[in-house]
């Protein structure tokens, strides 16, 4: 199924500044307790400071507005997740880094990513575009591996099952531990979460 798509006219600053209003507006209603399928559009765009009419010209219904909030929050994971991808150092220095600054993100946007998980339980549409966007990291980390493994440091057998498995193991880890616990991802869950992608990709036996 397709993504809506947005208005055709070109961005400007007034556009920016009211998408990106709107994008707060909704995370601060959702902070404050509103879930998102009882959230209206109006109520958005009230908190945003538009009219519910104006709403519509920028989007063309919640569930567009809620696949550009989670697209930002997405870029904003990757960018951490490429510590490891692309960072320099050791392999465990680089995944600790990485998931560290992942968990933090996801603590972060709690609110926001949970309302994702909501609704992705129902809505086809945004069932598809969470599964597309972990699939980035498991086409990145899938690669990674491959890398490693022709730098002769990776000895996993299997480069693009093992990055299934860890992807959405991590997930499912922190989704728990922050979205449905409400907990920070302390240290003993990172070292935890650590070792099983070193032993994993890294150690035989």
């Amino acid at each position: 199924m397709a993504t809506p798509s947005r208005a055709s006219n070109a961005p400007t600053t007034k556009r920016v500044a009211i998408e990106a209003a709107l994008l707060e507006a909704t995370e601060r209603l959702l902070a404050e307790g509103a879930s998102f399928a009882d959230l209206g559009v109006e109520r958005i765009a009230v908190e945003a400071g538009i009219t519910r009419t104006a709403f519509y010209f920028y989007f063309a219904d919640k569930r567009e507005l809620l696949i550009a909030m989670t697209a930002d929050v997405n870029e904003l994971l990757l960018e951490e997740a490429n510590l490891w991808w692309s960072g320099e150092g050791e392999p465990a220095a680089r995944l600790e880094r990485a998931l560290t600054n992942v968990a933090r993100l996801f603590g972060e946007h709690a609110v926001l990513l949970k309302a994702l998980g909501e609704v992705a339980a129902y809505d086809e549409l945004i069932a598809d575009h969470w599964q597309r966007l972990i699939g980035q990291f498991v086409e990145a980390t899938e690669q990674q591996i491959r890398d490693d493994q022709a730098a002769g440091l990776a000895t996993c057998s299997n480069p693009s099952a093992t990055a299934l498995a860890l992807t959405w193991m991590t997930e499912a880890t922190l989704s728990q531990q922050t979205l449905q616990l409400g907990l920070p991802a302390d240290q003993q869950l990172i070292d935890a979460l650590v070792e099983i992608w070193v032993r994993s990709i890294y150690r035989s036996g």
